[in-house]
């Protein structure tokens, strides 16, 4: 039997939701890697909305599950049924949906606040020693919740001007959390805390090389699983 791995979203799309090529990418390497997968997201309004045309913010309010289900073709559950007993596993995509929807830490960096059903789903895995995946922006989340773990958002230096993010590996290291300069196409595996991270899109690279990257985090999650 395939490994049972929770999917959480925030949203659909790059600048207010989940990045859609980060949750397809992880979703279509679960399937290749023989997952049971079921998806999840908060029922919460999104922090904002932004016009993705013009990369400006819109007026309207919507709700990130509703959005979720987009990605999920419909078939997805409020993060409150999610139940860490039943799964052997969780993935959390990355897009600034993470960093405004399920943590404030588009706007309070390392201040920011974990949405309690995020930290809860987190910590009960963590309890559980089940693993952790998260891609992109998401490894944040690790960094806040479980302070002295270790991640990897890309590299923490803007390296040919690939990495326009890097002061968020400083960021985690103000948290107490171990930052792991890596290459896009590659994962870090915090084998005592069970928990793979890999940069995606924090990373300025051709789509496919960001697909590879999160394949390895997903090969990582189902081999600790």
């Amino acid at each position: 039997m395939g490994k049972r791995v929770a999917v959480v979203l925030a949203g659909c799309g790059v600048f207010d939701g989940s990045e859609i090529h980060e949750a397809s990418a992880a979703l279509v390497h679960l399937s290749r890697g023989g997952a049971e997968v079921k998806i999840f997201a908060p029922n919460i309004e999104q922090r904002d909305v932004v016009n993705h045309l013009k990369g400006s913010p819109s007026e309207e309010k919507r709700n990130v599950l509703v959005e979720s289900a987009r990605l999920a073709r419909g078939n997805i559950q409020d993060l409150t049924e999610l139940k860490a007993d039943e799964f052997d596993a969780v993935i959390f995509p990355g897009g600034f949906g993470v960093a405004k929807n399920l943590c404030s830490w588009a706007v309070d960096g390392k201040n920011c606040t974990v949405n309690e059903h995020v930290n809860s789903t987190l910590q009960a895995f963590h309890s559980a020693k089940k693993p952790i995946g998260l891609c992109c922006i998401s490894p944040v989340l690790a960094a806040k919740v479980f302070p002295g773990c270790e991640v990897t958002v890309g590299q923490d230096k803007n390296v040919d001007g690939r990495f326009p993010d890097a002061e968020t590996a400083s960021a985690i290291a103000e948290l107490g959390c171990k930052h792991i300069c890596k290459n896009v196409n590659e994962s870090h595996v915090d084998k005592a805390n069970k928990i793979v991270t890999t940069c995606a899109f924090m990373c300025k690279a051709p789509l496919h090389e960001i697909f590879d990257g999160i394949g390895t985090m997903v090969q990582e999650v189902l081999k600790l699983a």
